[in-house]
């Protein structure tokens, strides 16, 4: 239930006070006279069983005696008493929590117990919410809301704040008061025994003051609903991510400061990215991102111009943007031309863009408003030197004058000391973000333009590759039991490799001899030249122990070579039982570039896909890149361009092109393999042959836990990311006999959607949008095709008869995050309608709710449209009251239970 009574928390009428006290100093005294000092405009009560009065205020023995029904209730009491107080809210039906108090699992195994106590008695009260525990509390400026042990209220503003760092919230909220950073929401999360991350992001989400998020994380729980609320959020507005425990030792000083399992640094990175978040790696570029995302819109892009009276300085904020990929605006000739009509003939000409030492504040004005004009520009950084005839003060009012002008990011540097503190301040309290230093301020330009980025390449449409629908998933499954039926924990390299070709993984045949005269035999069977690889399943690096010989052309030189290897083993690993030796045929491309593919099982993300520089030095090299299954064409591409060794691939110096069409198919293969057979723990392809005609897998090797395959009913539970749901498929017949087919759709399907959409008239257009429009867009595109199929999906009718997959209609559901209601809508094409198709793409989406558990089906129509209202009424919606008079809405109970 992500955000389900989320608003008795952050919107609560009326506030218990559990643990309230006079006592100073006290976490129940402070947070009552928060409360109080930050005018909440509800009703207020102190609760504790020691005393009949606080102040003026009665003062209550239990939530039981509260004369009227709360919202929330913040408890401070000891940990051993959390359970009793629970108990007594759940029963008052107070079904609002935030739990200050320490003392659970972040203290050890019976602070465990008692955690999991406390969550026992909670789940007894159906829509029971609860933040903490362990936790410093919760912050609503814009509702006068200071439900927190904080010393001060920060100001209202756009930035929701989630920490899991209450002492960092002090320090976050100390600065901010400092600088005038305002905020939406600020949020100490604690323990995280019910309500999570995901959760908030979902509701802030929904929420209108919060234009972005910035978060400071140890450790993530509920991977699934973390990326799947990340990425709803990323795809309008901004989430800034610092990452605690980079390293082994300090990961697992996060994991005993809050009592969670921390997961591979580097997959936290490939998670984030995916799921279009901004990380920062240090403490100042998080409250750099603050001040910038608090004050200012996101960039649309990257190049940014420079106005400074320096230029040591200018030549500075520029290396610093260099550095970071960013680029330099090119002024255009007009904004050339303006500018010499308002600046000395001895400016600079061009970006960064010099005033000149003796600038008066009218020349500073000037200048940013013409550059903020020219539309080369996406943002401005003004950097103030205090010289001699420097007015810093003067030039502040200025830019905060020429700012008002435009909706680009206008940032600032006023270098120095007690010179420029007051235009520093004046900067500040205008919105206008400062920096101490020009590198600071391009810093965290340039974080936004990385989500900006970001988004633009998570959104870009993939080519379609011939891959997902000749998986025969059945026969796929009946071959993976029968290789788990084998028994071992490490498959051997023939069930590994028969496994991989039957994903249509090319790999080079091997087969298992227990002799040296077997070894000739397969040998002559195969082809040579051959190579002998040991075969133990107690080893999986054969080379470190002499297990491998190449190479080897006739009968004496394989016999030599199988006795070679079982010497040098034996002497190497006496403790490792040898089975005899692997045969395969010698591959030997001098245009060819080995790689490694691996797979992990991530104890936090699930699967982890690694490709990277491969062979016997791919531990040395560290030349690899983390992607989470499942892949498209651009992820697949993207991961390959982000290598190090990627120009080798792509023609260094004259060299031949890898066939980088089956590479990437391999990829995406591979995602499929490991998204289908959750029994996985571990699978490495080393080496991958990759060569200007084809890629072949040379060694594989799977490593499975076969009971994951029953630790959950959720589909692809070992997955962050819900791949296509493809049982969503079938083939209908239109009333003319076209064949239809019904799938769920894809990012490739973007340029067929546009297809559609040229192909309905105005009012089809307006009877489905509800509004008109001259023609789709990219950005329309993304939201109706890069779909997240934990939440919405979309099922496309495409005409079997076409070769194109011509799309003739589209049935779309999204849900909200709780799955109690889903909004409905159906187009289909003018060419296509009056056969049915409509009603067949409502009955099939309605099978999907029920599937999903959706309570409500709610949809909208025009009240002239009569077909598609006669369609809902044959369906039993209701029509619902509504204000508006050119809309009907109505809606459908499915009557299923929440699973």
């Amino acid at each position: 239930m992500p955000i389900r009574n989320l608003e008795k928390i952050f919107r609560p009428r009326r506030i218990a006070v559990v643990g309230a006290s006079q006592r100073p100093l006290s976490v129940g005294q402070t947070v009552f006279q928060n409360l109080l000092a930050g005018e909440f405009a509800g009703e207020i009560y102190p609760v504790n069983s020691r005393h009949t009065q606080l102040g003026e205020h009665r003062c209550y023995q239990s939530v039981l005696e509260l004369p009227e029904p709360v919202d929330l209730a913040v408890i401070c009491t000891p940990a051993q008493t959390i359970p009793e107080v629970i108990q007594q809210c759940g029963t008052a039906g107070i079904r609002g929590i935030v739990i200050l108090s320490a003392g659970f699992r972040e203290t050890g195994a019976a602070g465990k117990e008692l955690e999991q106590q406390v969550l026992n008695i909670a789940r007894q009260f159906s829509g029971m919410r609860i933040i903490g525990p362990n936790c410093l509390g919760i912050m609503a400026p814009y509702f006068n809301l200071n439900a927190s042990f904080a010393t001060d209220m920060p100001l209202k503003g756009n930035v929701a704040f989630i920490s899991q760092s209450g002492a960092l919230c002090t320090a976050v909220l100390d600065w901010a008061l400092q600088e005038k950073v305002g905020f939406s929401h600020f949020v100490s999360v604690g323990n995280m025994l019910d309500v999570g991350m995901a959760d908030l992001i979902d509701y802030f989400a929904l929420d209108q003051q919060t234009k972005s998020i910035i978060l400071y994380v140890e450790s993530i729980t509920e991977a699934r609903q973390f990326m799947s609320a990340a990425r709803a959020f990323t795809k309008n507005k901004p989430i800034i991510a610092y990452k605690a425990g980079r390293f082994q030792e300090s990961a697992k000083a996060a994991a005993s400061h809050t009592g969670a399992m921390a997961g591979v640094d580097a997959v936290y990175e490939a998670a984030f990215a995916r799921a279009g978040i901004v990380r920062v790696f240090e403490l100042d570029d998080l409250f750099d991102c603050a001040e910038l995302l608090a004050r200012q819109r996101t960039p649309r892009g990257d190049r940014l111009a420079i106005v400074t009276n320096a230029g040591g300085p200018g030549v500075m904020a520029t290396d610093a943007l260099l550095e970071r990929q960013g680029v330099l605006a090119t002024l255009s000739e007009d904004t050339i031309e303006r500018l010499n009509g308002v600046l000395p003939s001895a400016w600079s000409h061009g970006n960064p863009l010099d005033v000149l030492g003796d600038a008066p504040p009218e020349r500073f004005g000037d200048a940013l408003e013409i550059v903020l004009a020219d539309s080369h520009v996406d943002g401005v950084l003004v950097v103030l030197s205090p010289q001699a005839m420097t007015d810093p003060t003067g030039a502040a009012d200025a830019v905060i004058k020429a700012a008002k002008s435009t909706s680009k990011p206008v940032l600032t540097s006023w270098m120095g000391g007690s010179k420029v503190l007051e235009g520093t301040r004046k900067l500040n309290s205008a919105g206008i973000p400062t920096y101490n230093t020009p590198e600071q301020a391009v810093r965290a330009f340039m974080y936004l333009v990385t989500y900006a980025r970001n988004r633009q390449f998570l959104y870009e449409m993939p080519r379609a590759m011939p891959v997902q629908y000749s998986l025969d998933r059945g026969h796929l499954r009946e071959l993976a039991e029968a290789a788990l039926q084998e028994g071992r924990d490490i498959l051997s390299e023939s069930t590994s490799k028969r496994l991989l070709e039957a994903y249509g993984i090319p790999v080079n045949r091997t087969e298992i001899a227990r002799s040296a005269e077997e070894a000739v035999k397969l040998s002559h069977e195969m082809g040579l030249p051959v190579v002998l690889k040991v075969f133990s399943e107690q080893i999986t690096h054969k080379t470190d122990v002499g297990g491998v010989e190449l190479d080897l052309y006739d009968e004496h030189e394989i016999s030599e070579a199988y006795d070679r290897i079982m010497q040098r083993v034996k002497a190497a690993r006496p403790d490792a039982h040898l089975e005899g030796v692997t045969v395969q045929k010698m591959v030997s491309e001098p245009e060819g570039h080995e790689l490694i593919l691996g797979v992990k099982r991530d104890p936090v993300f699930g699967m982890v896909l690694l490709v990277g520089a491969g062979g016997t030095s791919a531990e040395l090299y560290q030349d690899r890149a983390l992607e989470l299954p499942p892949l498209n064409e651009r992820l697949a591409r993207h991961a390959l361009e982000s290598l190090r060794s990627w120009p080798l691939l792509n023609g260094y110096r004259g060299h031949p092109v890898v066939n980088q069409d089956q590479l990437i198919e391999v990829l995406i293969r591979l995602s499929y393999f490991v998204a289908d057979m959750p029994e996985i723990v571990e699978l490495d392809i080393n080496p991958l042959m990759v060569t200007p005609a084809y890629s072949i897998a040379l060694d594989a090797r799977i490593v499975v836990d076969r009971a994951q395959s029953q630790k959950s009913s959720r589909p692809y539970s070992h997955l962050a990311i819900r791949p296509v749901p493809e049982e969503y498929s079938k083939t209908v017949t239109l009333k003319d006999g076209t064949l239809a087919r019904l799938r769920p759709i894809q990012p490739e399907d973007e340029d067929k959607w546009h297809e559609l959409l040229r192909g309905c008239s105005p009012e089809s257009i307006r009877a489905r949008f509800r509004f008109s429009f001259q023609g789709t867009t990219h950005d329309m595109a993304t939201r109706f095709c890069f779909i997240d199929y934990d939440r919405e999906i979309a099922i496309v009718a495409e005409r079997v008869e076409d070769p194109t997959g011509q799309l003739i209609g589209v049935g779309r559901m999204v849900a909200d995050a709780d799955h109690q209601e889903a909004e409905y809508a159906v187009l289909v094409g003018d060419r296509w309608q009056g056969q049915g198709l409509g009603s067949i793409l409502t009955d099939y989406c309605l099978d999907v709710c029920r599937i999903w558990g959706v309570q409500r089906i709610v949809a909208e129509t025009a009240p002239d449209n009569y077909r598609m209202l006669e369609m809902f009424r044959k369906r039993d919606f209701a029509k619902q009251h509504t204000h508006s008079m050119d809309t009907i809405l109505l809606m459908k109970n499915l009557g299923i239970s929440s699973p």
